[in-house]
């Protein structure tokens, strides 16, 4: 009766060529394991070019995963499954997780579990040879049940590199976080800080800088990768974190003027956003942040776009010392506020034109599109409820202030 093909009562039983194989190759596993370590620095070069897996790693896990693999093909039981056929796969799954970990690609860890089933392969049929099994249906045989287990222990490897990454990728993301508040709360003082901040997030550590906040209205990432390609293309590197209720842009200016980015950004930025100045290195960030939020502020109620923190520096300072702004308020405008809304409007958009236009009448009308004895009428009327003289120059620096208080602090909000 055949060693290859057994009959009993008409139906064919699963032969054990082999697995008779398989259990003469286990007494020798070194040679396929230096083999396979060869094979894969030859043919797979992602291990050689990337240097991430010791030699020695390698070469335990091949060892391992050959002998998992043979055994299998040894152990006729094996497909009863269960926890005894799990644990074939602990190897497996060690190297998905550990690859993983060496952020070794998936594609060239697959590739070498296939080099790994065509040495095994090669290794039974020499077996098979030595021991004078040449029929063909014994050949065909083997090589069915070598890459049977090779697929299966594959599936394995992608399964616990897949978990791994996903645990990498949480990590990574936490890790990246606490850099970004720490930039963004002072650490990046602390040298070593500052160098790991700079590595993960992969900016400079000195350099040009300038901090972006824009509302959160979406939290869409596509709008951060856009805004990203967009300072690439004028040669502007940037990072971006999305919190709760705004996103921060890290801008690594570079030797690009602040004026070019602002207006690249303002092309791009359909929500309120603040822009700051520009700071020296990482470890200025938060100042830079501090400014950002601040410049984000002088924009009034529906407003949208980019504020710059440069083009607002009066605004900046009032938001500072909100209780100084309530006294210029106190000092040349309450009264103002007692009057009905629209009249008061009217009126503080009248008084801001005529500020804006030095104190000229002519270049006041022109501004409010009427007639120049109306705005003399309005600064007349100006006049009688504030009391204030407002034909002195001197007195126009202040005035000016208060009016921006007054947009800032509307008297619904004071």
């Amino acid at each position: 009766m055949s060693d290859v093909v057994r009959r009993d009562v008409g139906r064919t039983v699963v032969p054990r060529t082999a697995e008779a194989l398989a259990g003469s190759l286990l007494l020798h596993l070194q040679p396929v394991t230096d083999a396979l370590v060869q094979t894969i620095y030859e043919q797979n070069p992602a291990y050689r070019e990337l240097d991430s897996v010791p030699p020695d790693d390698l070469w335990r896990s091949c060892h391992d995963n050959v002998a998992r693999v043979v055994q299998m093909i040894a152990d006729t039981d094996r497909r009863r499954g269960g926890s005894a056929a799990d644990e074939y796969f602990d190897a497996a799954r060690e190297t998905g997780r550990r690859r993983a970990e060496q952020r070794m690609p998936l594609d060239d860890v697959l590739r070498s579990f296939r080099l790994g089933g065509r040495l095994v392969w090669e290794a039974l049929i020499d077996e098979a040879r030595a021991q004078g099994v040449v029929d063909s249906d014994a050949l065909l045989d083997i090589a069915s049940k070598v890459w049977e287990v090779v697929d299966s222990t594959s599936s394995q490897v992608a399964a616990a590199y897949h978990t791994a990454e996903r645990h990498l990728v949480r990590a990574d993301e936490r890790r990246r976080s606490t850099l970004w508040e720490g930039l963004l709360h002072g650490r990046a003082k602390d040298r070593a800080f500052v160098q790991e901040a700079a590595t993960v997030l992969d900016v400079p550590v000195n350099g040009s800088y300038a901090v972006v906040a824009i509302d959160n209205l979406v939290d869409d990432e596509c709008t951060v990768a856009s805004l990203r390609r967009r300072l690439a293309g004028v040669h502007v590197g940037s990072a971006w974190q999305v919190r709760t209720h705004t996103v921060v842009g890290l801008l690594a200016l570079g030797a690009e003027s602040q004026d070019a980015v602002l207006r690249s950004l303002r092309d791009a930025v359909r929500a309120p956003a603040g822009m700051s100045g520009v700071v020296s290195g990482l470890a200025d960030v938060d100042v830079a942040y501090r400014q950002a939020t601040l410049a984000r502020r002088t924009l009034l109620s529906g407003e949208t776009g980019v504020a710059s923190l440069t083009e607002r520096l009066p605004e900046a300072l009032l938001l500072s010392a909100p209780e100084l702004a309530e006294q210029l308020v106190q000092t040349w405008l309450v009264p103002l506020m007692e009057v009905p809304a629209a009249e008061r409007e009217l009126l503080l958009d009248t008084l801001e034109r005529w500020v804006a236009a030095g104190g000229s009448v002519r270049r006041t009308a022109e501004l409010a599109y009427c007639h120049r004895n109306t705005v003399i009428n309005r600064l007349h009327r100006i006049h009688q409820i504030t009391g204030r003289d407002l034909t002195d120059a001197a007195s126009h620096l202040d005035l000016g202030l208060a009016i921006r208080a007054v947009r800032l602090f509307p008297p619904q909000g004071r």
